[in-house]
Protein backbone atom coordinates (compact mmCIF):
# COMPACT_ATOMS: atom_id res chain seq x y z
CA UNK A 1 0.00 0.00 0.00
CA UNK A 2 1.27 3.06 -0.76
CA UNK A 3 1.79 5.99 1.75
CA UNK A 4 -0.93 8.34 0.46
CA UNK A 5 -3.32 5.14 0.39
CA UNK A 6 -2.44 3.98 4.14
CA UNK A 7 -3.03 7.97 4.82
CA UNK A 8 -6.56 7.98 3.39
CA UNK A 9 -7.41 4.40 5.04
CA UNK A 10 -6.09 6.12 8.65
CA UNK A 11 -8.42 9.26 8.07
CA UNK A 12 -10.96 7.34 7.43
CA UNK A 13 -10.61 5.69 10.80
CA UNK A 14 -9.99 7.95 12.75
CA UNK A 15 -13.02 9.62 11.23
CA UNK A 16 -15.23 7.02 11.72
CA UNK A 17 -14.45 5.79 15.30
CA UNK A 18 -13.24 9.00 16.66
CA UNK A 19 -9.89 7.58 18.05
CA UNK A 20 -8.23 4.80 17.12
CA UNK A 21 -5.09 3.06 18.55
CA UNK A 22 -1.87 2.88 16.63
CA UNK A 23 -1.32 -0.81 17.11
CA UNK A 24 -5.07 -0.94 15.60
CA UNK A 25 -4.06 1.14 12.69
CA UNK A 26 -0.90 -0.96 12.14
CA UNK A 27 -3.16 -3.89 12.22
CA UNK A 28 -5.49 -2.47 9.61
CA UNK A 29 -3.30 -0.95 7.23
CA UNK A 30 -0.85 -4.23 7.37
CA UNK A 31 2.57 -2.50 8.41
CA UNK A 32 4.53 -1.27 11.52
CA UNK A 33 3.60 1.21 14.65
CA UNK A 34 6.78 2.98 13.34
CA UNK A 35 5.21 3.72 9.86
CA UNK A 36 1.83 4.29 11.36
CA UNK A 37 3.45 6.89 13.77
CA UNK A 38 4.98 8.65 10.49
CA UNK A 39 1.72 8.85 8.73
CA UNK A 40 -0.23 10.42 11.77
CA UNK A 41 2.62 12.99 11.99
CA UNK A 42 2.02 14.00 8.87
CA UNK A 43 -2.12 14.33 8.61
CA UNK A 44 -1.40 15.84 12.07
CA UNK A 45 0.60 18.79 10.24
CA UNK A 46 -1.82 18.77 7.90
CA UNK A 47 -4.59 19.48 10.51
CA UNK A 48 -6.78 16.56 9.87
CA UNK A 49 -6.32 14.55 12.92
CA UNK A 50 -4.61 15.18 16.67
CA UNK A 51 -2.00 13.02 18.29
CA UNK A 52 -2.47 11.24 21.28
CA UNK A 53 0.16 8.96 23.00
CA UNK A 54 -0.02 5.39 21.51
CA UNK A 55 -3.17 6.79 18.90
CA UNK A 56 -4.91 9.44 16.89
CA UNK A 57 -8.34 11.13 17.50
CA UNK A 58 -10.02 13.80 15.81
CA UNK A 59 -9.09 17.65 15.96
CA UNK A 60 -10.36 19.77 18.49
CA UNK A 61 -9.04 18.64 21.48
CA UNK A 62 -11.74 16.04 22.63
CA UNK A 63 -12.85 13.18 21.06
CA UNK A 64 -16.42 12.52 20.15
CA UNK A 65 -17.79 9.23 21.66
CA UNK A 66 -18.16 6.33 19.28
CA UNK A 67 -20.98 3.65 18.15
CA UNK A 68 -20.79 0.36 19.95
CA UNK A 69 -20.26 -1.40 16.92
CA UNK A 70 -17.02 0.63 16.18
CA UNK A 71 -15.85 0.16 19.96
CA UNK A 72 -16.11 -3.12 20.07
CA UNK A 73 -13.21 -3.68 17.82
CA UNK A 74 -10.73 -1.84 18.81
CA UNK A 75 -8.42 -2.63 21.43
CA UNK A 76 -9.84 -6.10 21.76
CA UNK A 77 -6.79 -8.23 23.13
CA UNK A 78 -6.07 -5.22 25.45
CA UNK A 79 -9.92 -5.23 26.87
CA UNK A 80 -9.74 -9.05 27.32
CA UNK A 81 -6.40 -8.86 29.50
CA UNK A 82 -8.08 -6.04 31.40
CA UNK A 83 -11.39 -8.07 31.98
CA UNK A 84 -8.91 -11.15 33.15
CA UNK A 85 -7.17 -9.04 35.92
CA UNK A 86 -10.52 -7.05 36.80
CA UNK A 87 -11.99 -10.34 37.61
CA UNK A 88 -10.10 -11.28 40.29
CA UNK A 89 -10.82 -8.60 42.41
CA UNK A 90 -14.36 -9.99 42.93
CA UNK A 91 -15.23 -12.01 45.86
CA UNK A 92 -17.44 -14.83 46.03
CA UNK A 93 -20.65 -13.36 47.41
CA UNK A 94 -20.19 -9.37 46.57
CA UNK A 95 -22.86 -6.99 45.39
CA UNK A 96 -20.86 -4.45 42.96
CA UNK A 97 -22.43 -2.17 40.38
CA UNK A 98 -21.10 -2.43 36.40
CA UNK A 99 -21.49 0.15 34.07
CA UNK A 100 -21.87 0.66 30.38
CA UNK A 101 -19.07 -0.48 27.99
CA UNK A 102 -17.12 -2.86 25.83
CA UNK A 103 -14.80 -3.07 28.33
CA UNK A 104 -17.02 -3.65 31.53
CA UNK A 105 -19.20 -6.40 28.88
CA UNK A 106 -15.50 -8.23 29.02
CA UNK A 107 -15.71 -8.25 32.34
CA UNK A 108 -18.96 -9.23 32.80
CA UNK A 109 -18.49 -12.77 31.13
CA UNK A 110 -15.86 -13.23 33.07
CA UNK A 111 -17.79 -12.37 36.84
CA UNK A 112 -20.47 -15.27 35.29
CA UNK A 113 -18.23 -17.93 37.45
CA UNK A 114 -18.42 -16.21 40.55
CA UNK A 115 -20.67 -17.71 42.98
CA UNK A 116 -23.15 -15.50 45.21
CA UNK A 117 -22.86 -12.53 42.99
CA UNK A 118 -24.96 -9.45 42.88
CA UNK A 119 -24.69 -7.51 39.53
CA UNK A 120 -26.22 -3.75 39.50
CA UNK A 121 -25.78 -2.62 36.43
CA UNK A 122 -27.88 0.10 33.59
CA UNK A 123 -26.15 -1.95 30.60
CA UNK A 124 -28.48 -4.52 28.38
CA UNK A 125 -24.61 -5.61 27.36
CA UNK A 126 -23.53 -6.44 30.93
CA UNK A 127 -26.97 -7.71 31.87
CA UNK A 128 -26.94 -9.92 28.26
CA UNK A 129 -23.65 -11.57 29.33
CA UNK A 130 -24.71 -12.77 33.02
CA UNK A 131 -28.27 -13.90 31.52
CA UNK A 132 -27.90 -17.46 32.37
CA UNK A 133 -25.01 -17.31 35.05
CA UNK A 134 -27.20 -19.23 37.71
CA UNK A 135 -25.41 -18.38 40.53
CA UNK A 136 -24.92 -14.41 39.88
CA UNK A 137 -28.25 -11.91 40.08
CA UNK A 138 -29.08 -9.41 38.27
CA UNK A 139 -30.53 -6.05 38.71
CA UNK A 140 -31.39 -3.45 36.61
CA UNK A 141 -31.67 -0.22 36.58
CA UNK A 142 -34.99 1.95 35.24
CA UNK A 143 -34.12 4.64 32.74
CA UNK A 144 -34.24 5.11 29.14
CA UNK A 145 -32.35 3.17 26.59
CA UNK A 146 -29.62 4.73 24.44
CA UNK A 147 -29.03 3.05 21.32
CA UNK A 148 -25.34 3.60 20.41
CA UNK A 149 -23.89 1.87 24.15
CA UNK A 150 -27.16 -0.42 24.97
CA UNK A 151 -27.57 1.55 27.99
CA UNK A 152 -30.24 2.91 30.22
CA UNK A 153 -29.47 6.27 31.06
CA UNK A 154 -31.58 9.31 32.58
CA UNK A 155 -33.69 10.54 35.66
CA UNK A 156 -35.34 6.75 35.73
CA UNK A 157 -32.05 5.62 35.78
CA UNK A 158 -30.88 7.96 38.31
CA UNK A 159 -33.31 7.84 40.46
CA UNK A 160 -33.03 3.59 40.82
CA UNK A 161 -29.63 3.58 42.81
CA UNK A 162 -30.65 6.30 44.94
CA UNK A 163 -30.40 4.45 48.83
CA UNK A 164 -28.57 1.79 47.14
CA UNK A 165 -24.85 0.95 48.49
CA UNK A 166 -22.31 -2.12 47.49
CA UNK A 167 -19.06 -2.49 47.91
CA UNK A 168 -17.66 -1.79 44.23
CA UNK A 169 -18.38 -0.23 41.12
CA UNK A 170 -16.67 -0.89 37.35
CA UNK A 171 -16.67 1.60 35.56
CA UNK A 172 -15.13 2.27 31.91
CA UNK A 173 -15.25 5.93 29.70
CA UNK A 174 -13.83 7.52 26.72
CA UNK A 175 -11.03 9.15 28.51
CA UNK A 176 -8.80 9.30 31.58
CA UNK A 177 -6.28 12.36 33.51
CA UNK A 178 -4.39 12.67 36.72
CA UNK A 179 -5.66 15.83 36.83
CA UNK A 180 -10.00 15.31 35.72
CA UNK A 181 -10.09 11.51 36.46
CA UNK A 182 -12.25 9.32 34.35
CA UNK A 183 -14.84 11.75 31.60
CA UNK A 184 -17.18 10.65 29.07
CA UNK A 185 -18.26 12.02 25.92
CA UNK A 186 -22.16 12.09 26.63
CA UNK A 187 -23.80 14.10 29.45
CA UNK A 188 -26.40 11.50 30.09
CA UNK A 189 -23.81 8.79 30.03
CA UNK A 190 -21.90 11.03 32.83
CA UNK A 191 -24.65 11.61 34.78
CA UNK A 192 -25.57 7.86 35.34
CA UNK A 193 -22.07 6.69 36.11
CA UNK A 194 -22.03 9.54 38.70
CA UNK A 195 -24.82 8.30 40.01
CA UNK A 196 -23.13 4.28 40.37
CA UNK A 197 -19.94 5.97 42.12
CA UNK A 198 -21.91 7.43 44.59
CA UNK A 199 -23.49 3.68 45.80
CA UNK A 200 -19.86 2.09 46.34
CA UNK A 201 -17.28 2.50 48.49
CA UNK A 202 -14.43 1.66 46.32
CA UNK A 203 -14.52 2.40 42.23
CA UNK A 204 -12.62 0.40 39.97
CA UNK A 205 -11.77 2.09 36.46
CA UNK A 206 -11.15 -0.04 33.50
CA UNK A 207 -9.39 1.71 30.94
CA UNK A 208 -6.81 0.97 28.22
CA UNK A 209 -3.58 2.83 27.70
CA UNK A 210 -5.21 4.65 24.28
CA UNK A 211 -7.46 6.39 26.99
CA UNK A 212 -5.10 7.41 29.49
CA UNK A 213 -4.42 11.63 28.84
CA UNK A 214 -6.66 11.31 27.10
CA UNK A 215 -9.88 14.37 27.80
CA UNK A 216 -13.12 14.13 27.36
CA UNK A 217 -16.31 16.53 27.95
CA UNK A 218 -17.91 15.45 31.13
CA UNK A 219 -15.81 14.29 33.94
CA UNK A 220 -17.69 11.07 35.83
CA UNK A 221 -15.40 10.17 38.31
CA UNK A 222 -12.69 12.52 39.58
CA UNK A 223 -9.21 11.22 40.26
CA UNK A 224 -9.23 11.24 44.64
CA UNK A 225 -12.31 9.07 43.97
CA UNK A 226 -10.94 6.23 41.74
CA UNK A 227 -9.35 3.54 44.02
CA UNK A 228 -7.83 1.46 41.14
CA UNK A 229 -6.88 1.49 37.71
CA UNK A 230 -7.30 -1.32 35.72
CA UNK A 231 -5.06 -1.10 32.31
CA UNK A 232 -2.78 -2.69 29.85
CA UNK A 233 0.55 -2.72 29.06
CA UNK A 234 1.79 0.29 27.25
CA UNK A 235 3.73 0.03 24.40
CA UNK A 236 7.27 0.38 25.05
CA UNK A 237 8.05 3.78 23.29
CA UNK A 238 4.97 5.64 25.06
CA UNK A 239 6.09 7.60 27.62
CA UNK A 240 3.36 9.60 28.13
CA UNK A 241 0.95 6.78 29.30
CA UNK A 242 3.97 5.95 31.79
CA UNK A 243 4.59 9.70 33.09
CA UNK A 244 0.10 9.25 33.17
CA UNK A 245 0.11 6.16 35.43
CA UNK A 246 3.02 7.75 37.53
CA UNK A 247 0.95 10.61 38.40
CA UNK A 248 -2.49 8.82 38.98
CA UNK A 249 -0.24 7.01 41.42
CA UNK A 250 1.03 10.11 43.56
CA UNK A 251 -3.12 10.94 43.69
CA UNK A 252 -3.17 7.91 45.70
CA UNK A 253 -4.59 5.62 43.05
CA UNK A 254 -3.20 1.66 43.01
CA UNK A 255 -2.65 0.64 39.26
CA UNK A 256 -2.49 -2.57 38.41
CA UNK A 257 -1.66 -3.68 34.95
CA UNK A 258 -2.60 -6.83 33.25
CA UNK A 259 -0.02 -8.30 31.17
CA UNK A 260 2.99 -6.09 32.64
CA UNK A 261 6.42 -7.47 31.44
CA UNK A 262 7.81 -9.82 33.96
CA UNK A 263 4.63 -10.20 35.83
CA UNK A 264 1.61 -11.16 33.92
CA UNK A 265 -1.53 -10.58 35.21
CA UNK A 266 -0.46 -8.61 37.93
CA UNK A 267 0.26 -5.27 39.90
CA UNK A 268 2.92 -3.53 38.25
CA UNK A 269 3.10 -0.03 39.45
CA UNK A 270 0.68 -0.02 42.76
CA UNK A 271 0.40 3.45 44.40
CA UNK A 272 0.36 0.85 47.86
CA UNK A 273 1.59 -2.76 48.52
CA UNK A 274 -0.79 -5.88 47.42
CA UNK A 275 -3.42 -5.84 50.23
CA UNK A 276 -4.33 -7.96 53.08
CA UNK A 277 -8.06 -8.10 53.16
CA UNK A 278 -10.70 -8.66 55.60
CA UNK A 279 -14.30 -7.74 55.74
CA UNK A 280 -15.56 -4.59 57.44
CA UNK A 281 -18.39 -2.75 57.66
CA UNK A 282 -19.24 0.18 55.01
CA UNK A 283 -17.87 3.50 55.47
CA UNK A 284 -20.47 6.21 56.18
CA UNK A 285 -22.14 7.66 52.82
CA UNK A 286 -20.49 10.27 50.87
CA UNK A 287 -21.93 13.83 52.01
CA UNK A 288 -25.62 14.09 49.76
CA UNK A 289 -26.43 10.56 50.12
CA UNK A 290 -29.07 8.55 51.55
CA UNK A 291 -28.26 5.34 52.99
CA UNK A 292 -30.23 2.50 51.88
CA UNK A 293 -31.01 -0.57 52.92
CA UNK A 294 -28.15 -2.52 51.28
CA UNK A 295 -26.19 -0.78 53.90
CA UNK A 296 -24.93 -4.21 55.26
CA UNK A 297 -23.28 -5.19 52.33
CA UNK A 298 -19.71 -5.76 52.45
CA UNK A 299 -16.66 -3.62 51.80
CA UNK A 300 -13.11 -4.38 51.19
CA UNK A 301 -10.49 -2.64 53.78
CA UNK A 302 -6.94 -2.08 52.22
CA UNK A 303 -4.13 -2.29 54.97
CA UNK A 304 -0.48 -1.33 54.87
CA UNK A 305 1.75 0.85 53.57
CA UNK A 306 4.20 1.01 50.54
CA UNK A 307 8.07 1.49 50.49
CA UNK A 308 8.51 4.43 49.11
CA UNK A 309 10.26 5.47 46.20
CA UNK A 310 8.67 1.84 44.80
CA UNK A 311 5.82 3.32 42.27
CA UNK A 312 7.92 5.82 40.73
CA UNK A 313 11.37 2.89 40.05
CA UNK A 314 8.46 0.45 38.47
CA UNK A 315 7.07 3.47 36.47
CA UNK A 316 10.77 4.21 35.24
CA UNK A 317 11.08 0.56 34.20
CA UNK A 318 8.19 0.92 31.77
CA UNK A 319 9.53 3.69 30.36
CA UNK A 320 12.77 1.96 29.83
CA UNK A 321 11.15 -1.07 27.95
Amino acid sequence: MFAAERRQLILEMVRANGAVSLRELARVVQTSEVTVRRDVRALEAEGLLDRRHGGAVLPGGFTRESGFPQKSHLATAEKTAIADLAAGFVEEGEAIVVGAGTTTQELARRLARVPGLTVVTNSLLVAQALAHANRVEVVMTGGTLRGSNYALVGSGAEQSLQGLRVSRAFLSGSGLTAERGLSTSNMLSASVDRALVQAAAEVVVLADHTKLGTDTMFQTVPTDLITRLVTDDPPAHDDRAATELQALADQGVQIAVAGASGNPGGEAVPARPQPQRRDVPLPAPRRGQVPGPAAGLRATAVLGEQPPGTDRARVADLRRR
